[in-house]
């Protein structure tokens, strides 16, 4: 079986390559490397420089490599950049998507796994948060990409084509070994930035809001270790494979961690006491953001494998330790 695999070069795009080959697929990785990093693309895997626009090289790409089913991640996904440059991600993603899905029909490829995100709850009335729970999101970036999953259900009627859709809490951490890990430009996700402080990379990490109704005061969040995210996508390929119905699933942990103790077993992890600042809250952050993973769990039998938050932390310390500059020689 053949997986095209759409921002294959990027931090889960890698890791889910990885597991896919671990599974025995064949994996084609396409990729523009606009963010993605070539050295992330394991040696020998098949490789194309393309943009997901280009609906003729998509097309062409599925039908010279036999291409049976597509897992997709090529997007742009920087929540305050999507406020600031909505124009971006809706050419981006939404109709970047678009030429996707076309290319598909025109290849004639009926299976996608699609990359989507948490973002597109919004606010939540409550949480452990389900896949019933209303979906309203408050930020360009969750609306392109709750577009699309309606762009999934539109095709899938008309066209027969079946998706597993994949809702991310927050994913973190490396794969072991320390080979490939998260490197992005800018970075804004809370572990990467606290590692790169106890590195020295940075002067302090910043706290954006200590009056939240919960119990530090801070934002909670439900960490998920990269490679247990790679691993749902695997699952997911295997159910369309199956024959399985579409679907769309939360991937969590269902553990809650606070701000500050994300900073404090980062702390323990490193052995670095670095400096932490308090700062504003930021428009939009939810107070609590927890996942319902039940369903994944009962339908496909996923469940995180490595969701101790020392162990994610710990994860991706190795690999911050051993590639300080990140991706040094890419693109």
């Amino acid at each position: 079986m053949s997986v095209l695999v759409t921002g294959g070069a990027g931090y889960i795009g890698s890791h889910t390559v990885r597991e896919l080959i671990a599974a025995k697929l064949n994996v084609i990785v396409y990729d523009n490397l606009s963010t993605g990093h070539q050295e992330a693309v394991p040696e020998g895997v098949l490789f194309v420089r393309g943009d997901i626009h280009d609906g003729q090289l998509l097309a062409r790409t599925m039908k010279e490599y036999e291409v049976d089913s597509v897992v997709h991640f090529a997007a742009a996904s920087l929540v305050g950049e999507s406020m600031t440059q909505p124009s971006k991600y809706y050419n981006n993603n939404v109709a970047g998507t678009l030429a996707l899905l076309d290319a598909m029909l025109a290849a004639e490829v009926g299976q996608i796994v699609f990359s989507s995100t948490a973002a597109v709850y919004g606010e939540p009335e409550g949480w452990p948060i389900t896949e019933a729970a209303a979906v309203s999101p408050t930020n360009v970036y969750g609306r392109t990409k709750l577009m699309i999953e309606q762009m999934l259900a539109d095709y899938s009627r008309a066209y027969k084509l079946a998706y597993v859709s994949l809702r991310y809490f927050n994913a973190a951490g490396a794969a072991e070994g320390g080979k490939i890990g998260e490197d992005h430009s800018p970075e804004t996700h809370l572990i990467p930035l606290i590692l790169k402080t106890a590195l020295g990379k940075r002067s302090s990490i910043d706290v954006y809001g200590t009056d939240y109704a919960t119990p530090d005061g801070t934002c909670i969040r439900d960490y998920i270790h990269v490679v247990d995210l790679a691993d749902a996508h695997v699952k997911a390929v295997g159910h369309l494979a199956a024959g399985g119905a579409s679907r769309v699933y939360n991937l969590g942990s269902e553990n809650g961690y606070s701000v500050k103790a994300v900073i404090e077993r980062a702390k323990l992890v490193t052995g670095v006491d670095f400096s932490v600042r308090e700062a504003e809250r930021r428009a939009g952050d939810p107070a609590v953001l927890v996942a319902s993973s039940a369903r994944i769990a009962d339908e496909l039998g996923w469940k995180p494998r490595s969701s101790e938050l020392e162990a994610i932390i710990g994860s991706a310390w190795e690999w911050h330790r051993s590639h300080p500059e990140g991706y040094v020689n890419t693109n």
